[in-house]
């Protein structure tokens, strides 16, 4: 299993100094062992937990795929205020977070059972930081051009193309254009138990939100 990357220096810490405990306690709080929780997410056990003591700080991919094994969002990783309950999201309410290098902006309602961002992806190296896990994602490209690798195959989207996957699928995002990379980004929030409860014990495959 590929292990996701460190944080590189450049996060702010201010933004990340609330997901260490936050790690800790959504873990135990699932009743998941430190060996259990990072083989769901792709870790080994002791980066798993040099994230929750705050050794380390995770990225953008990173907190995804926490968010996702522990059925919550990265705006509650990140100790963010959760928003009424207001089916409208105006423009202007929405604040910028970053995270690995990756800019996000929170575009969709809390407590759903889906996560929906708008994601500035910059022009570097990604390295082998592939992501497997149940669940569905969609994504749009708003501008630039985007590299997106599924299993083997290696895609390359313009403006206006979008993706609609398994999340089951080994998968890999990069930016293909000098100035990075714009996507509207969906994916289902499935808790690891009962993702597993409603798979039927199974091999596991995607399913919707």
């Amino acid at each position: 299993m590929t292990e996701l990357p460190d944080e590189p220096s450049g996060t702010a810490p201010e933004e990340l100094s609330t997901v260490a405990p936050r790690l800790r306690d959504l873990r135990r709080r699932n009743g998941l062992t430190l060996e259990t929780a990072a083989q769901r997410v792709g870790l080994s056990p002791a980066h798993l937990s040099r994230l929750e003591t705050g050794q380390r700080q995770p990225s953008l991919p990173m907190l995804l795929a926490l968010a996702r094994t522990y059925g919550t969002t990265v705006s509650d990783l990140l100790g963010e205020a959760a928003p009424e309950r207001d089916p409208i999201l105006r423009a202007g309410r929405a604040e910028p977070s970053e995270a690995g290098g990756w800019t996000y902006w929170t575009v969709g309602g809390a407590g759903r059972a889906m996560q929906a961002l708008r994601v500035h992806v910059p022009q570097r190296a990604q390295g082998d930081l592939v992501r497997v896990h149940p669940g569905e994602e969609w994504l749009y490209v708003l501008g630039g051009r985007l590299r997106l690798t599924l299993g083997e195959a290696v895609h390359v989207l313009d403006p206006g193309d979008a993706a609609h996957f398994d999340s089951l699928t080994p998968h890999r995002l990069a930016a293909a254009a000098p100035g990075g990379t714009e996507l509207l980004f969906v994916h289902t929030l499935l808790q690891s138990g009962a993702a597993e409860l409603c798979l039927g014990g199974g091999t596991p495959h995607g399913r919707g939100g």
